[in-house]
């Protein structure tokens, strides 16, 4: 039967597990710190490092990559071998190793030894991210059965602990940073991500059990003398070392990305073409759609840490407030927005109203392009010499979150609901992957926008608006095509047909099925036309 209610028994806090807000709180410190440092490291890479615009554009996008990459090792060795708690633990202690390093800030300048330090740092944070951000996703979703309607509530309760974090560390490690100095906000970050792996080891019991190996006796057992559990964090230590020379050598993470995205595709296209039912496979390429679509939104969205930081710090009238801490606006709009969106889909469910999926990833691509060109507007109505007045970026950024909340939460529940249970991290993975590419691209759109040693104050930020311009207008051409073929992707998701408790026989060609859902009730929290929600 669909699950509208807690099990018996169950303790809930707010009508959900409390895992779910162990989880919560371990992933608002874990964000507090990434953004914390995010929002300063554009300018830490022009202003202390000293590389140019454009380089330093390159230099985040191809570490904002990397951070999106490694989610697909974290993922499978999760689901393989690991497990996710420990997945999450592991990627925590590796976090809280690398945001510290990065307060060893050194003398600065391209020539400095320290700057070894630096990219070690970076290094550290791009796999202690692979290992926790994919998994603790997946246990989200574990606290929960397939069809219970409290899924998607339960992702944007999460997903608001994602931005009080992000909210907090970019105002007070940016403010700490850009005022005191780069290792205090630096430092900040570290304090930030050691207070969530204490929140996530000492709330292991409320998890239930829900993300432990699936095979405990393998992680016990030797490999050339040493306990297989301790050969799997040795090659998340080898990952660093890789990442170490791969975030140096920018253009070899482009290579990467293609060659590796190839394989992914392929290998989850053709595991799902050949060895899952007809509807599993459907749901994989539904899956494959929605994770393709979401490249161009990320490619545009991750503007706000690189281009539009330079734009906010050269070209807005900011009243002396340091421009890192603008990067809040969008996890306070978060904070804000999340329930009335929760609130939202609801109400236009019970009316048989609401949005598909698709339609929900259509409609963030026109919110997404339509803040691009609100901000244009802005920056010519005023003239292109004067500061542009900082209304502007707040309207950019709302249209920004606004688009966001149709697409990321409903993302990752969508991940966890079309994967079958033994490709979830590796699904989720992909989710990430996908993000990757869109990170790695809007570094090469970022580099596109920094002309200003070239052509001037005034004729740089004309370079910039054109760009955003283009970015503007193809995203909301793109979103209205997704509208449109929306109803074809939804009818591949097979959700009248999803059910709990399945016992994954993929690799046979079996499955065995519990209950059918409830009729009327669809497991993405949707309702068929003129059903009211239970």
């Amino acid at each position: 039967m669909a699950t509208t209610h807690p099990a018996e028994g169950e303790k809930t806090w707010l009508g959900h597990p409390r895992g779910l807000f162990v989880l919560f709180f371990a992933e608002m410190w874990e964000r507090f710190s990434y953004y914390g440092m995010r929002a300063l490291l554009i300018f830490y890479l022009t202003q202390h490092w000293l590389f140019s615009d454009e380089r330093s554009s390159v230099i985040y996008g191809a570490y904002t990559a990397l951070v999106y990459i490694t989610p697909v090792l974290g993922g499978y060795l999760a689901d393989r071998w690991l497990g996710q708690r420990k997945a999450v633990q592991f990627g925590a202690v590796l976090l809280t190793v690398g945001h510290f390093l990065m307060a060893f800030e050194g003398s600065g300048g391209q020539s400095d030894p320290i700057m070894n330090v630096f990219w070690l740092a970076l290094s550290f944070i791009i796999v202690g991210s692979g290992f926790l951000k994919a998994n603790i996703s997946v246990i989200v979703g574990q606290l929960y059965p397939r069809t219970d309607v409290r899924r998607d509530g339960a992702y944007t309760i999460f997903y608001m602990g994602i931005n009080v974090g992000a909210a907090l560390g970019t105002i007070i490690a940016g403010y700490l940073g850009q005022t005191y100095g780069w290792s205090y906000g630096f430092g900040a970050a570290g304090v930030g991500m050691l207070l969530g792996l204490v929140v996530f080891v000492w709330g292991r019991p409320w998890l239930l059990g829900n993300g432990e190996s699936r095979d405990p006796a393998r992680l016990e057992s030797r490999v050339a003398g040493m306990k297989f559990e301790w050969v799997l964090y040795a090659t998340g230590v080898a990952a660093v070392v890789v990442s170490w020379a791969l975030i140096q050598f920018q253009e070899l993470v482009g290579w990467l990305l293609g060659g590796f995205g190839a394989v992914l595709v392929v290998y989850v296209l053709s595991h799902a073409s050949f060895k899952l039912a007809r509807e599993d496979r459907d749901r994989i390429f539904a899956a494959m759609f929605l994770i393709v679509g979401s490249i161009l939104f990320w490619a545009l969205f991750e503007q706000a840490g690189s281009s539009l930081n330079l734009f906010t710090d050269r070209y807005v009238d900011r009243a002396g407030v340091p421009a890192a801490v603008f990067q809040s606006i969008n996890p306070i709009y978060i904070i804000l927005l999340a329930p009335l969106f929760a609130w939202l889909w609801t109400w236009l469910g019970r009316r048989g109203l609401e949005p598909s999926t698709p339609a929900k990833f259509g409609l963030a691509m026109v919110q997404l392009g339509g803040g691009f060109l609100v901000l244009v507007a802005g920056a010519y109505a005023v003239g292109i010499e004067d500061l542009t007045p900082v209304i502007f970026v707040f309207l950019i950024y709302l249209l920004h979150t606004t688009g966001e909340l149709c697409l990321s939460p409903v993302g990752l529940s969508a991940m966890n609901r079309l994967a079958p249970a033994h490709m979830a991290s590796l699904i989720m993975g992909t989710w990430f992957f996908a993000s990757a590419t869109g990170n790695f691209a809007a570094g090469l759109i970022a580099a596109a926008t920094g002309a200003e040693e070239a052509t001037g104050e005034g004729a740089a930020k004309e370079v910039v608006l054109d760009v955003y311009t283009t970015v503007g207008w193809v995203a909301v051409a793109t979103g209205v095509s997704v509208i449109l073929i929306s109803p074809l992707i939804k009818r591949l998701m097979h959700l009248d047909t999803l059910r709990d408790h399945e016992v994954d026989h993929a690799m046979a060609g079996e499955r065995e099925l519990a209950e059918p859902a409830a009729p009327g009730l669809r497991t993405d929290g949707e309702l068929k036309p003129g059903e009211a929600r239970s």
